[in-house]
């Protein structure tokens, strides 16, 4: 292996982290959209969508995940091992992205069908794609430090691309489409597409893989499965990532739901009236369509740019305490934060902004952490084993993901069809009963906040803390020498 300090340049951290910008663009709009897609643009019934999101969620998860992973891992080119395929699925990956968010005229079987199929291709490229990707960041330094900056720089993308979905693409949608959400939607994805696949492509052309296995370091998947079930740091991270997905899942797709029929609309529009304002006098239009579209946006706004704020600490933070110990007590506090919408009535429009803030901010600096310990987590099984097989563990990782979205999405359509959802096609008006107001309140306070919590008390099983950190740098160093 390269065994020299592995310093990275700012060109080789911003490139690398336009790949997580353009993945995310797909990604956060499945976690906000994806139900809302179906339920109110497409016209599946909430109980049809839950059961695509979970069946599709769960065959990617627990079949392309580990598939692609043992693929990645046994790839040898003059590229490297992962940057082939972030080079070779970025286009195919934005065509995907495009035609799951499109409405053809089909028949309700016909639309199930197509939802079912095109998901799951989506969901394999995006394996394909993103797979590799986060695999990268474990073989492009074995700097610790310079692994948790790589993160930093990452998340500072994905709060950008999370910045765009959640805060103006709703309000876009409604504009570019004159009302229509279906050809809103079509177009918006249609540019997506191609600002996704020319990141893609920098993020190959500007990273190198500088971790090489040697050839007597090579293993048989039977060898990495059985390192990988033995590794006990690996199944918490494992556990504690399908967790944080559920819930992300679960809030993220259910604000929409709750601005449109839980949050009181005269009060939304009193305190929101002063932003919008100055929007429109910027020429941003697109925030007077509908006052409820643009209250989620800010609501959703002020949020990530907390977000943003707390990954800035997040480095200083872990470099100081560790990455576990700074893990768990920045998410169990930024779950409070989510507990508390339980207590909002309809017309508490400020509390929940401020909660919102305030929850963005403590999630924020635990949101690069993730991936950086699954690398650590590479790490302690090179450590331990004397092989190293990143794509298998970053797979087994994403099967966690995956796992967790499917789960967290489709609780969101299964839940709010309890609560007497009824779905909508287009610019159809529906009167929702007054029980969907109060399923929408439990999705984003009760129910999302719930896996959160596992998630901490997992965390203190988890022993790789700052010690440890420290000795497995400083011995796969010398031994890499």
């Amino acid at each position: 292996m390269d065994n020299q300090p592995q310093k990275i340049s700012v060109i080789e951290k911003v490139g690398y982290s336009l790949g997580d910008l353009a993945a995310n663009l797909v990604f956060q709009t499945l976690v906000t959209y994806l139900t809302y897609f179906y339920t109110d643009i497409y016209g599946l019934k909430a109980e049809d969508a839950s059961v695509i999101t979970l069946t599709v969620g769960l065959i990617a998860g627990f079949g392309f995940n580990p598939l692609i992973g043992a693929l990645a891992d046994r790839t040898s080119s003059r590229w490297g091992k992962f940057r082939p395929w972030i080079l070779f699925t970025a286009v195919p990956l934005g065509i995907a992205a495009l035609l799951a968010f499109s409405t053809p005229h089909f028949s309700y079987q016909g639309k199930m069908i197509y939802a079912a199929v095109t998901y799951s291709l989506l969901l394999l490229l995006y394996a394909s794609n993103n797979l590799p990707y986060a695999a990268l960041s474990g073989v492009i330094t074995g700097d610790m430090a310079e692994r948790n900056s790589i993160s930093s720089y990452r998340f500072v993308a994905v709060m950008f691309a999370q910045f765009f979905v959640q805060v103006f693409m709703l309000p876009i949608i409604l504009y570019v489409g004159h009302g229509d959400k279906a050809q809103g939607i079509e177009t918006v994805m249609t540019w997506l597409a191609v600002i996704g696949s020319v990141m893609l492509l920098i993020t190959f052309f500007t990273t190198r893989e500088r971790i090489i296995p040697k050839p007597e370091q090579k293993s048989s998947l039977k060898e990495d499965l059985k390192d990988l079930f033995q590794n006990k740091p690996w199944i918490i991270m494992l556990t504690v990532t399908a967790f944080i997905f559920i819930t992300l899942a679960m809030k993220g797709g259910s604000y929409v739901y709750y601005f449109n029929n839980y949050v009181d609309e005269n009060a939304l529009k009193s305190f929101i009236s002063p932003i919008t304002a100055f929007f429109n006098s910027a020429g941003m239009n697109f925030f007077g369509e509908d006052p409820k579209s643009a209250g989620f946006g800010l609501f959703n706004a002020g949020g990530i740019v907390m977000m943003i704020v707390g990954i800035t600490f997040s480095k200083k933070l872990a470099d100081r305490f560790g990455k576990r110990d700074t893990f768990i007590a920045s998410l169990f506090t930024s779950t409070l934060f989510i507990l508390f919408f339980i207590f909002y009535p309809p017309q508490a429009v400020g509390i929940m902004f401020l909660s919102q803030i305030l929850h963005g901010f403590f999630y924020g600096i635990s949101t690069p952490l993730l991936w950086a310990m699954i690398a650590d987590v590479a790490d302690y099984s090179e450590w331990k084993n004397n092989r190293r097989a990143t794509a298998i563990i970053f797979s087994a990782m994403m099967v966690g993901l995956k796992v967790g979205l499917s789960i967290g999405s489709s609780l969101v359509a299964l839940i709010i069809g309890k609560y007497g959802y009824i779905s909508v096609h287009g610019s159809e008006q529906v009167i929702q009963p007054e029980t969907v107001a109060a399923g929408a309140k439990m999705l984003v306070s009760i129910f999302p906040s719930i896996p959160f919590f596992i998630a901490c008390g997992l965390l203190l099983l988890y022993k790789i803390n700052k010690k440890m950190e420290v000795q497995i740098e400083k011995d796969l160093a010398e031994r890499r020498k």
